[in-house]
């Protein structure tokens, strides 16, 4: 039971500081756990083929996609999980944005004429070359995988234009299954003073590309802007056309998160513009005792942020 918002903060401490870290995770994964056995037993029920999982940066999306297969197993069916990203277009057909960047949040960057022929073809049992796009070329590939779905196959993809009736307009509603997956529950530190989901998503967002893509903090902050600017054109509009709203949140999540990137979110100088925001995350965190990683299983949705999750998660 989630104790009342006023309670949470010092909850998470108790139960960390009383060595019942992994009673606060194990609640936190229940938790994420009961919500997607609920989704995989309405997409059995509908009888849907293809489950398509969209969401904001960092929502969680790809730990969310291969969870739900693992649901989906459990109830005799036998799920695929694959990556919108493996239809992007080549990056010299990519769109532009108004100063001359590639946009790579717009819908036109997925090739959507390949996409919906592909997705026609699954759903009636035809074999496709599967693709992967290789980022650092901007080229779609094909190595020489085909799928075809059997009868009881689900295909799961997932994407931030997942939601985008563009993707799926030729296939009908009883073929296919919209998901919304992002951090829901926002965090009360004192009854009055919340921290906003989309906090979490940044803290997220800074682990991941701290740890895998040689990004400081700083960096992330400083394009966080457009990103959310992204989300609100390319995401939000979609997100009541959603079946399911899959609460990515987790309790011990800002205490993992801490522990992660407290000492490189230190680093920001004071005299860079992104430094109040940095000073304002660190407030944030400074509530939380500090979760070391060993407590988190591989497969939670966090390990995608902090690393060694289980998945194939990039």
């Amino acid at each position: 039971m989630i104790p009342e918002e006023k309670r949470r903060v010092a909850y998470i401490n108790e139960m960390i500081e009383s060595g019942h870290a992994k009673e606060l995770v194990a609640e936190g994964e229940n938790y994420h756990s009961e919500q997607l056995a609920r989704i995989a037993h309405e997409i059995v029920a509908r009888g849907a083929r293809v489950v398509l999982i969209a969401g904001p940066s960092s929502s969680g999306k790809t730990s969310t996609s291969h969870k739900l297969c693992l649901e989906l197993l459990a109830q005799g069916k036998q799920p695929v999980a694959l990556s919108l990203d493996n239809w992007y277009l080549n990056g010299d057909l990519t769109p532009l944005k108004p100063d001359g960047t590639k946009d790579y949040e717009s819908v036109y960057a997925i090739d959507l004429h390949q996409l919906e022929e592909d997705l026609k073809a699954l759903v009636v049992g035809r074999e496709i070359a599967l693709p992967t796009f290789n980022f650092a070329e901007e080229k779609r590939e094909y190595p020489g995988e085909t799928l075809s779905l059997e009868k009881e196959a689900v295909l799961v993809m997932e994407g931030i234009h997942a939601l985008n009736p563009i993707l799926s307009r030729h296939l009908n509603d009883n073929e296919k299954y919209k998901i919304f997956a992002s951090p829901m529950s926002p965090v009360s530190l004192d009854g009055e003073t919340w921290i906003p989901t989309y906090v979490h998503r940044l803290l997220r967002r800074m682990s991941r590309d701290y740890r895998t893509r040689g990004k400081s903090p700083l960096q992330t902050i400083a394009g966080w802007a457009d990103v959310r600017e992204g989300e609100g054109k390319w995401i939000e509009p979609f997100r009541d056309q959603a079946d399911a709203q899959f609460d990515t949140s987790m309790l011990y999540e800002l205490p993992a998160i801490r522990y992660a990137i407290e000492t490189a979110l230190q680093t920001v100088p004071a005299v860079a513009e992104e430094y109040k925001t940095a000073e304002q995350l660190l407030y944030y965190l400074s509530f939380f005792e500090g979760l070391e990683a060993s407590y988190i299983p591989r497969t939670s949705i966090l390990r995608e942020f902090i690393g060694g999750s289980q998945f194939n998660v990039g």
